[in-house]
């Protein structure tokens, strides 16, 4: 049953939908950037973007966009109010912008991307860091304009996080970061560890590419409203309702990287699928906040893809796709080697256990760089120092290290920290979805669809019409609690290290 609108109420959704009709373009060239465009066409095309992006900015700022403001602000439908009081907000922070400033933001986020792949490649720092100078030169200016009660970087922090502070992270990380030492100094003692040397053998990038598209399938992602495409770095993007897409990265020495990537991805793409029809063309019609997201890739990706149950049941298929080599590999031995746990360079290729604290490393450095105690220069060395501290190895080249992912080029600060409360998150979500869903038996029937279906109730079909901590409280009935992924990784990693 659709929502039934006023006049004015219709006039203001038709008026949203050219804000989402630019989107789209800008998407889709986003897309194409990361996956198929000639690095020669890069300037040409981030020119358009800071076109198309200063039209969706004049939009979010007219007149026009302030009188439906004034007018609907106490509308009858929830959804419309909801509405409102997003764009309300968008409104508020684009208004504080100058338009050149904006203009000039987006074509530097848009070649930085270019050279950030290219001095990743060569891995030199020296040849981005003039584009990032500039792009935290921007974050600062911006955060001074929105404003903020009392860290800077919150006004940076709210753009992915809404209700989520600085203050609260401080509380949350520390502890994080300590019952996460213990653990890993466990596996540090354990006598009993996995050996990955046989799951580390050459398989092919076909024939990864063909296992990650069943599993996709078995996941329940709609292939008539999306594709797998390859990039450098991996991301999910909704072009549109109906056009979500999803990309990966294969390494032909470790299938994991690809495999594990593409659940990941998978799972941010299934609650842009699973958003509810209902809310179509409307502001409330796209996920929460970023933690939201995350909760829900992260969730696939480790609370299914590295679940013993998964590779019982598919383990088969795997043989079908996979070299020779990994039939003589015992499934124990197996489950053991892909949920091996040893620190790595890599974030997206990080083991459960280790991945916060690759979070943790990037939110200090961002937030000492917004508040102006670090500078840029210094970013590859105190990453390296942050590294070594946390992780206890340290990276001898800047693809390895500072270089390593993408979001700075793009101008995200504000987002890395969403990926550690994505995981606290989807382990509380773990936790009231056991009381409903038994998930190792959904896996070994075959038929994941209660898993997702249980996802689509509670999180992809509320859209954004509350904010991050009440939906997660509703659902859960508590505040954030991190508690709740140390209890499963403390659980599942005694059994695999025998401790």
């Amino acid at each position: 049953m659709g929502n039934t609108y006023t006049n004015l109420e219709q006039e203001f959704l038709e008026y949203y939908k050219q804000i989402e009709s630019y989107s789209e373009a800008i998407k889709l060239m986003a897309w194409d950037l990361r996956t198929k465009a000639p690095k020669k066409g890069a300037q040409r095309r981030s020119e358009t973007l800071s076109l198309l992006s200063q039209k969706t900015h004049e939009l979010k700022t007219s007149d026009h966009m302030k009188k439906f403001i004034d007018e609907l602000k106490n509308a009858d439908n929830p959804v419309i109010r909801r509405s409102i009081e997003l764009v309300e907000k968008e409104y508020n922070l684009s208004k504080k912008i100058p338009l050149n400033e904006y203009k000039e933001f987006v074509e530097l986020t848009s070649q930085a991307e270019t050279v950030w792949a290219e001095a990743r490649e060569k891995s030199d720092f020296e040849m981005f860091r003039p584009y990032l100078e500039k792009i935290v030169a921007f974050n600062i200016k911006f955060a001074e304009y929105w404003g903020y009660k009392e860290n800077r970087y919150d006004a940076l922090l709210d753009n992915f996080e809404p209700g989520v502070t600085v203050k609260t992270l401080d509380q949350v990380f520390p502890k994080l970061r300590d019952d996460l030492s213990k653990l890993i100094q466990k596996v540090s003692n354990s006598s009993d560890k996995p050996n990955t040397e046989q799951i580390l053998a050459h398989f092919p990038k076909e024939k990864q590419e063909e296992f990650s598209l069943k599993v996709l399938e078995k996941m329940g992602y709609d292939f008539e409203a999306g594709r797998l495409d390859e990039t450098v770095h991996p991301f999910a993007i909704n072009v549109n309702h109906d056009d979500v897409r999803v990309t990966t990265r294969y390494d032909e020495n470790d299938f994991r990287t690809a495999v594990f990537g593409t659940v990941h991805e998978g799972g941010h793409a299934l609650y842009e699928q699973g958003l509810d029809k209902d809310l179509y063309d409307t502001p409330v019609c796209e996920a929460i906040s970023m933690g939201i997201h995350e909760s829900q890739s992260l969730f696939w990706e480790n609370f299914v893809g590295r679940n013993k149950a998964f590779w019982e049941s598919y383990y088969d298929l795997f043989f079908e796709y996979a070299p020779e080599s990994f039939k003589n590999i015992p499934i124990d031995q197996f489950y053991r080697s892909i949920n091996e746990v040893k620190p790595s360079f890599i974030r997206i290729e990080a083991d459960e256990m280790t991945y916060p604290l690759h979070i943790m490393i990037r939110y200090e450095l961002e937030k000492g760089l917004i508040n102006e105690e670090i500078e840029v220069k210094d970013l590859p060395q105190l990453w390296n120092d942050k590294m070594e501290e946390y992780l206890g190895i340290r990276p001898d080249n800047d693809a390895d290290g500072v270089l390593q992912d993408v979001h700075w080029s793009g101008g995200d600060f504000g987002y890395f920290p969403s990926y550690a409360l994505g995981y606290m998150y989807g382990a509380q979500l773990k936790t009231a979805m056991d009381q409903e869903v038994n998930i190792d038996q959904a896996i070994k029937n075959d038929d994941l669809s209660p898993i997702k279906s249980w996802l689509n109730e509670h999180i992809h079909q509320k859209g954004s019409m509350k904010q991050p901590l009440e939906l997660l409280n509703e659902v859960t009935g508590e505040g954030l609690n991190p508690n709740h992924l140390i209890n499963y990784l403390e659980e599942k990693y005694g059994k695999i290290y025998n401790w």
